[in-house]
């Protein structure tokens, strides 16, 4: 090697920090990435890039009133770190939970927040990504790795979707989004109209209604919605035996995982069964002769996300008077609420969009292969979690009928089993390839909206991977099946290309 080979590179490492792996994002999948990298693959250097000033993802980035989990944490929560608190939890409890487990497995150096990432390039000479991120003083920096794993989420945080409605101008009052609360916002006292529904809604109508002078909500069609205690009998009967945590943790999420499993099957077989005891449950926590037309779907239930309500504490405060229900098409805004297409009014001095939000497949980020960009929508999807055509990448996209982190937690069990077998066998790259027999398979769009067909989904489909008629190459909503498949998947079959990189290994020497 040359001198001025030698000086480029030290140049180059002087401006560059290189890891072995690049996790990007420090949500939940993030974290789980950190944890099973260190406990896992001892000896591997990583770093972990987030956008935001510290960890925690939608539970950082979130201010809404009431902000809170819709997935019980038994399952939501990890599973090396038991769960100790009502199923359904608070934004600051979950930051809490996250804050400990990065102190107690010693994260904290590998996390750099303020770090908003705006191109990664895959270069095949070298067998790395190249990162380039910006910082708060508005400075570049740029990181090198040999395998990025994407936990950035599935949203833009802090934008949401806001539809354009006729006439919003023409509302005296402020129009606020929950992806965007303002928590100087007062509405004591206020007249609150809340456009939307699901989990959001049913997060944010209880906590305002509780100083509000009401809440109307007023949706375009209904959500399911299944109220009960936030309590866990099984946990708090092995608390009262003294049963280690550990223990109940697991127990516990085997058990939620069970019935889980068997409501979406019911939902598939008997869906008409399981309407009718959903919409049973909610009638009964509602005034006597309230109209059920509010709280009837025209969908299947589980075909967009059911959402859980807490001690049922949404139609608490309908049947107080603190909150009512409108469903219906908006005509146009007004200078005192709405008008509805059918002539009706709803008058009130804030309007909250609870409307979701926007698809975000990969953070916003450049990509690159070898100087070209790369259009993840002409890939195909190796089980929602790699693509065709991109090395040494695999990307987090968790449940949609579950906790994302069961979801998290079995691909960090995968990603740590490729990269022991990437480097016993003395690869520097792995990318997914149709075998011989999948080249004539029909494509479709990433998810069948039979099956699932949330807005936001709808709205993004042009953004996703395509996915083909086998397993492999389908993102599957099954966690019991997964839970048996992944950790048998043969990482020397035909669907995976190993290449090994001659000047990678002379630049590690």
């Amino acid at each position: 090697m040359s001198d001025t080979d030698t000086m480029t590179r030290a140049s180059v490492a002087a401006d560059t920090q290189h890891v072995d792996v690049l996790v990007v994002g420090a949500g939940i999948s993030g974290l789980s990435a950190a944890w099973h990298l260190k406990h896992n693959l001892p000896g591997t250097s990583f770093a972990v890039l987030e956008r935001e000033g510290s960890y925690g993802g939608t539970w950082l980035t979130h201010k809404f009133p009431g902000i809170r989990s819709d997935s019980d944490l038994y399952t939501f929560g990890f599973h090396f770190k038991p769960w100790v608190g009502p199923p359904i939890a608070t934004a600051a409890e979950i930051q809490a939970y996250l804050g400990e487990m990065i102190d107690e497995n010693d994260l904290g150096p590998n996390l750099h927040y303020g770090h908003s990432i705006e191109t990664a390039s895959w270069s095949s000479e070298t067998a790395t990504w190249t990162l380039v991120a910006r910082i708060a003083s508005g400075e570049t920096r740029t990181f090198t790795a040999n395998f990025l794993w994407m936990c950035q989420g599935y949203y833009r945080h802090r934008q949401g979707f806001m539809p354009d409605w006729p006439g919003m101008d023409r509302f005296k009052g402020p129009i606020l989004h929950t992806e965007e609360w303002d928590e100087t916002t007062d509405y004591a006292g206020k007249r609150v109209i809340l456009i939307g529904s699901g989990a959001t809604a049913a997060t944010v109508i209880p906590e305002m209604a509780k100083t509000a002078a009401h809440v109307t909500m007023v949706q375009r069609s209904p959500t399911y919605f299944f109220p009960a205690s936030n309590a866990n009998e099984t946990a708090d009967m092995l608390r009262q035996l003294a049963i280690d945590e550990s223990w109940i943790h697991e127990i516990v999420r085997r058990k939620v995982n069970f019935d889980q499993d068997v409501t979406v099957r019911r939902c598939a077989e008997e869906p008409d069964v399981v309407a009718a005891e959903l919409i049973g449950g909610v009638q009964a926590l509602l005034p006597e002769g309230f109209d059920m037309k509010h709280f009837t779907p025209n969908y299947r239930p589980w075909r967009q996300r059911l959402a859980f309500v807490p001690d049922g504490d949404l139609f608490t405060a309908i049947r107080e008077g603190k909150a009512g229900a409108v469903t219906g098409e908006i005509e146009t805004f007004t200078e005192t609420g709405l008008l509805m297409k059918d002539g009706t009014t709803v008058d009130g001095d804030i309007i909250v969009a609870a409307t979701g939000f926007n698809l975000c497949v990969l953070g916003d980020i450049q990509f690159s292969i070898d100087g070209e960009p790369l259009d993840f929508s002409k890939t195909v999807t190796y089980r929602g979690m790699m693509f065709t055509g991109v090395p040494n990448m695999v990307w987090v996209f968790g449940y949609l009928r579950a906790s994302w982190t069961l979801r998290a937690d079995m691909i960090s069990h995968f990603v740590s089993r490729l990269l022991a077998h990437m480097q016993a066998k003395g690869a520097t790259a792995v990318v997914p390839k149709l075998r011989p027999e999948d080249h004539n398979m029909p494509l479709s769009s990433w998810i069948d909206t039979d099956d699932f067909n949330a807005n936001y989904i709808l709205r993004g489909q042009g953004q996703l991977p395509q996915r083909g008629n086998k397993r492999e190459w389908q993102h599957s909503q099954d966690y019991w099946r997964e839970r048996d498949e992944f950790p048998v998947i043969d990482l020397d079959g035909a669907e995976f290309s190993y290449s090994y990189n001659r000047a990678r290994a002379i630049a590690a020497e």
